[in-house]
């Protein structure tokens, strides 16, 4: 649609003319989606579609105002302390948690005013091993047998002679 419409035809007339030659050149033909619905089809009209459907395209996430992305963090930060293989490694996911809630009470977080309380590292722990029951305790690595001598007079002998 680079040429203008001519004085005298009527705005509809040439519009109907440019898709009916477009049509006629096959320009219509294999689009992408051809005969899928249309997505969002039968949802309720939101004026903010195309943003965030590029967000989506380009893998990008909106941030989150401080507060919440506190409180999202503790969340996450406490299912990966569930998923620990130890309780030490536990321990220290809910511990340093814990440090940053401690840091965010001394200063201010944009976002609604949410005050985030500390995680209860008890209760956490008594989670943790309710989840792993008493796991077992690795085998002892074996020691080399007794009265065996080591190579390594060998090869000190092998390099003076």
């Amino acid at each position: 649609m680079t040429e203008r419409k001519p004085p005298g035809v009527g705005f509809e007339t040439w519009i109907d003319r440019q898709i009916r030659e477009a049509t006629e050149r096959g320009e219509f033909d294999d689009l992408p989606g051809a005969g899928k619905p249309l997505p969002g089809e039968g949802k309720p009209h939101d004026e903010m579609w195309w943003i965030k459907q590029k967000m989506l395209e380009e893998n990008l996430a909106f941030p989150l105002p401080g507060t919440l992305a506190l409180r999202k963090e503790v969340e996450e930060s406490v299912a990966e302390a569930m998923d620990a293989r130890t309780e030490a490694e536990a321990r220290a996911i809910v511990e340093d948690v814990n440090d940053r809630i401690r840091e965010s009470h001394g200063r201010p977080l944009s976002g609604p005013p949410l005050f985030q309380p500390l995680v209860d590292v008890e209760k956490a722990l008594a989670d943790w091993r309710t989840r792993h029951p008493a796991q077992e305790k690795p085998a002892p690595v074996p020691e080399p047998p007794r009265g065996r001598r080591s190579f390594l007079p060998f090869i000190q002998r092998k390099k003076r002679g």
